[in-house]
């Protein structure tokens, strides 16, 4: 008995290495399965407990007297002669069972605290729902929520990834990785960047459109150290092996700035920004530029204007210099102020605030307004009374001019005849009062 006891302990020390569990976990996952055998069998204590001695191997059963509280009071030994045969029929299915719970338990436990850690592992199997990656003694699942679009994962390939949940279930752990997640970015950097890991440079904010376009914004907490610099290598290598490992993904590096404007300016690189202004109230951030460089700053489908808003935190609007000068000039107009009604025929007419006949729909595309409308009407009838009394003095002169055209031919007509009868000088001399011409006949 003393010689299976040995043999039956140097099992369980073998298995205990074999699996990775402490020999006192597989110890009490027996004395437990053994509980539950002495349980079933007749005549069997309603309180027991088994023990197993971790130098001998020696199984024993005791009765236990307890009181209301569940305190012991007294103990006595109640080991069946044939217990261990009933022992070795009924602990080896829950010894195995116990041995798979302890597995999976280690296996979750070494990555339960592990999320926002980045992972190697080995493409197993990919369709359409997930990919399965090997990581060694357990898988991790990429869903398709997490995967970047367009991204091919060949079987047997090495991928890197992000541990974004680790779930305990009854089969074991389920870690799901993601590849689409900014902190894939940030760890990448700090294998690839010692001065990221040793925490001389920090990335304090990351923007990213998984396949296109990355931003991130690094700061130095050593004056000495150039953080866009280290990120970006000698000749860009560091840098490169980022975005080999992203599949061609650009990434942008930019300085960061406590300051908010110039934090919004050093994010629309490369564009060159002119000036920021800020509204606090809306969150908003109108960044002017010069008129060739609008078309930089907002991006292609406006994807640089987009990460710098994800980077910076602002809603970020992007204007030119000349929409600027419209603005201001628009905002400097001066608008009629009233509304549009539908008077008694049906019409639809423009009602100025300040009262006066309304403006139809036809004036109005005119540009005419009640003022425009009743001024030349009065500027009508002074040009028509002007017209009229300039019509009348012309009549006059007219007729003035007529009179003495004809008292004229009639004069010259006179001395015509008188002529005949008389001297020029007799007929051009003047006539003085009660005289008559001479050779005249009687009183005209």
């Amino acid at each position: 008995m003393m010689k299976d006891s040995f043999a039956f302990l140097d099992a369980l020390q073998q298995i205990a290495k074999d699996k990775g569990i402490s020999v006192d976990t597989l110890l009490d996952a027996l004395a437990n399965a053994l509980l539950a055998a002495y349980k079933r069998m007749p005549d069997a204590e309603e309180f027991a407990t088994v023990t197993v001695d971790p130098d001998t191997g020696d199984i024993r059963v005791y009765g236990q007297e307890v009181d209301d509280d569940d305190n012991v009071i007294r103990e006595w030994d109640v080991t069946p002669k044939d217990f261990g045969r009933i022992a070795a029929q009924t602990a080896k299915q829950v010894m195995t069972q116990r041995i798979r719970e302890a597995e999976r338990d280690l296996k979750y436990e070494e990555y339960a605290g592990r999320e926002g850690d980045i992972v190697t592992g080995i493409i197993q199997q990919s369709d359409n729902r997930y990919t399965l990656l090997d990581l060694g003694k357990v898988e991790a699942l990429l869903p398709q929520a997490e995967q970047v679009p367009y991204e091919r994962y060949e079987h047997g390939a090495r991928l890197k990834a992000y541990i974004v949940e680790v779930r305990k279930t009854t089969k074991g752990p389920q870690i799901v990785v993601s590849r689409t997640h900014p902190g894939l970015i940030k760890r990448l950097f700090e294998l690839e960047v010692p001065e990221i890991s040793s925490g001389v440079v920090e990335i304090k904010a990351a923007a990213r459109e998984p396949g296109h376009r990355t931003k991130i914004a690094v700061w130095s907490n050593d004056s000495n150290v150039d953080p866009v610099g280290a990120c970006v290598g000698a000749r860009g290598a560091r840098v490169r092996m980022v975005t080999n490992e992203l599949r061609g993904e650009k990434v942008d590096i930019v300085p960061f700035s406590d300051e908010p404007r110039e934090f919004v300016m050093r994010a629309l690189q490369p564009a060159k920004v002119k000036e920021v202004h800020l509204d606090d109230l809306t969150g908003t951030a109108t960044v002017v530029v010069h008129d060739f460089q609008l078309s930089l700053a907002i991006g292609k489908e406006g994807q640089n204007a987009r990460l710098a808003a994800r980077l910076t935190g602002w809603r970020i609007d992007i204007k030119s210099e000349t929409q600027i000068a419209e603005e201001e000039a628009y905002a400097n107009q001066e608008w009629a102020e009233g509304e549009w009604v539908e008077n008694e025929a049906g019409e639809m007419v423009w009602q100025p605030a300040e009262g006066g006949e309304a403006v139809s729909a036809e004036q109005w595309s005119l540009g005419e307004t009640a003022e425009t409308v009743e001024t030349p009407e009065a500027g009508d009838a002074a040009e028509t009374v002007e017209t009229a009394e300039a019509g009348d003095a012309a009549g006059t002169a007219e007729a003035v001019g007529t009179a003495d055209a004809a008292g004229t031919a009639e004069a010259v007509g006179t001395a015509e005849d008188v002529g005949t009868a008389g001297t020029a000088e007799d007929v051009a001399a003047p006539e003085g009062p009660g005289e008559r011409p001479a050779g005249g006949e009687g009183e005209p």
